[in-house]
């Protein structure tokens, strides 16, 4: 069982310019809420600070707790958060096996690593993809695969930047899909961040019109 995730008294600001001020947000494991705004508003920015990566001019306080652990002060790399982004980041000199494996932890042998990243593409019927170039695949598929990868970190996390939003209408409709049976199989607290509310499933709890100046959540 995952943990829950909860944002004590969390503010945002950028300069002098507020752009949340005082939120309180409980997730629990398998749970998405939305984030939703304008852009430049603030949201990738949010989800960079709750991994620990705030840019210079922004400010951030309040704590990020994920089960027993308080993760405001961890470096990224301790914070087992997994992150999705518009672009697939796919690594343009390995194959498709090669990036997967990429996100295993080390101390696996060779056989492991190769059984796990066969076991995930066979659940999505992408085995015959594992030896091919990023650049040769589709949208879609490079999609499904930095999904995958996501995954084969093992995250207690999942922070969504838009992964939707570069794919065609039927790709679109497919992928969410897929991400949202894994948030349930996988039982991943997770925040989305999102520009188009036909992306936010029926079984979302809450959503977060940034800026969010401590109004209620609708």
């Amino acid at each position: 069982m995952q943990g829950i995730l909860q944002l004590r008294s969390i503010s945002l600001s950028f300069g002098s310019e507020p752009i949340i001020q005082g939120l309180n947000l409980t997730v629990q494991p398998g749970e998405i809420v939305a984030l939703m705004g304008p852009s430049g508003c603030g949201k990738s920015t949010f989800l960079s600070a709750l991994c620990g990566l705030i840019p210079e001019q922004f400010q951030f306080s309040g704590e990020v707790l994920l089960g027993q652990q308080n993760l405001t002060q961890l470096p990224l790399a301790k914070r087992q958060v997994g992150m999705l982004f518009q672009e697939d980041l796919l690594f343009p000199h390995m194959s498709v096996k090669g990036n997967l494996a990429f996100a295993l932890p080390q101390g696996l042998s060779r056989h492991e690593r190769h059984h796990q990243v066969m076991v995930l593409l066979d659940e999505v019927g992408m085995t015959a993809l594992a030896d091919r170039d990023p650049a040769t695949l589709s949208g879609g598929q490079k999609a499904r695969i930095s999904l995958l990868r996501t995954l084969l970190a093992k995250p207690q996390l999942l922070l969504l930047d838009e992964p939707f939003s570069k794919l065609d209408q039927v790709t679109r409709s497919q992928f969410r899909q897929l991400v949202w049976s894994y948030i349930t199989r996988y039982q991943l607290p997770t925040l989305l961040v999102t520009h188009d509310s036909a992306d936010i499933p029926g079984h979302c709890s809450q959503v977060i019109q940034l800026p969010y100046l401590g109004s209620t959540l609708c």
